[in-house]
């Protein structure tokens, strides 16, 4: 088993534990922040499956129907757990708002607390672990379920000091007005989410930083009226980056010569940013139609 499919599997089992623990919590409490908050996880649930299923998908070897592989099934699944998040707040939303109006007593808050606390610990923990081994994979899939599961962290911690205050203050009226509140939260989050995975499917370029670290390399290499790039362009699709420009070298030298310095700056640009895939078109510096803008 790959190491991205452990990581989703992980994802699995955590939120099948959260679950479990904050529907106790939401029972002994009937506390409708709790259930909100459980009602999250279910939803996290649901996008880890998703993911694990993703992520199968994407480490597929490249094949006749799929020349370029099947990386971009990673940014449906970011896509689609942006779009459960929506679902989740939307729930919390209409609860808490029927809570507001028709306020019901919670009770045994102490030990309610207690467990959502022990969730959002096991949530915070492993959303981490899933962020950093996304970021060092270059899985928009495990970035998109640790994020999910960080902000059903920041769920929690609202939740826990609504009802703590709830508890302290004897206002209820709080545990509802903090579920709301955490709804329009999650709402932005999951936003972000689907924003992400969108510009991943319309193929935008590499962040800054990347096209940076590439100009770096191709400006290590130019000499003035000898060796010059242009058409820059660049794209990614799950951990891979895809990076095409063109060398423009004297007329004269031979296509071996030629074909040496375009290997050496491709190495460089390896170096600086793995899983890249780069494509190079050759011409002579002095021909005039190797200024023609092709962009699409």
């Amino acid at each position: 088993m790959s190491t991205l499919k452990k990581f989703a599997w992980l994802s699995v089992a955590t939120s099948i534990v959260t679950i479990s623990l904050k529907l106790v919590a939401w029972w002994v409490t009937g506390s409708v922040g709790l259930l909100a908050d459980a009602a999250e996880s279910v939803v996290n649930l649901v996008a880890a499956v998703v993911a694990l299923i993703a992520i199968t998908v994407a480490e597929r070897p490249a094949d006749d129907d799929h020349q370029f592989g099947h990386s971009k099934a990673e940014y449906f699944s970011a896509g689609v757990e942006g779009a459960m998040i929506f679902v989740a707040a939307t729930f919390i939303l209409y609860t808490g708002v029927e809570r507001l109006l028709n306020p019901v007593p919670i009770g045994s808050l102490g030990l309610g607390l207690a467990i959502s606390v022990v969730a959002a610990v096991v949530n915070g923990v492993v959303g981490t672990l899933l962020v950093r081994a996304g970021i060092r994979h270059r899985s928009p899939t495990l970035r998109a379920d640790g994020k999910h599961l960080l902000t059903d962290v920041v769920t929690s911690v609202g939740v826990v000091v609504g009802v703590a205050l709830v508890w302290l203050t004897g206002w209820e009226v709080l545990d509802p007005i903090v579920a709301i509140a955490v709804g329009l939260n999650i709402l932005f989050i999951g936003y972000r989410l689907v924003h992400e995975s969108g510009m991943g499917l319309m193929d935008a370029t590499l962040p800054d930083e990347d096209n940076q670290a590439i100009q770096a390399v191709l400006d290590r290499h130019r000499q003035p009226g000898r060796i010059d790039f242009h058409e820059l362009r660049t794209r990614e699709s799950g951990k891979w980056r895809f990076v095409e420009f063109h060398a423009l070298v004297p007329g004269d030298w031979s296509v071996e010569r030629g074909h040496d310095l375009v290997e050496k700056v491709e190495q460089e640009i390896h170096s600086a940013l793995p899983h890249s895939h780069i494509t190079t078109h050759l011409e002579p510096i002095e021909d005039e139609r190797a200024y023609n803008d092709v962009r699409l």
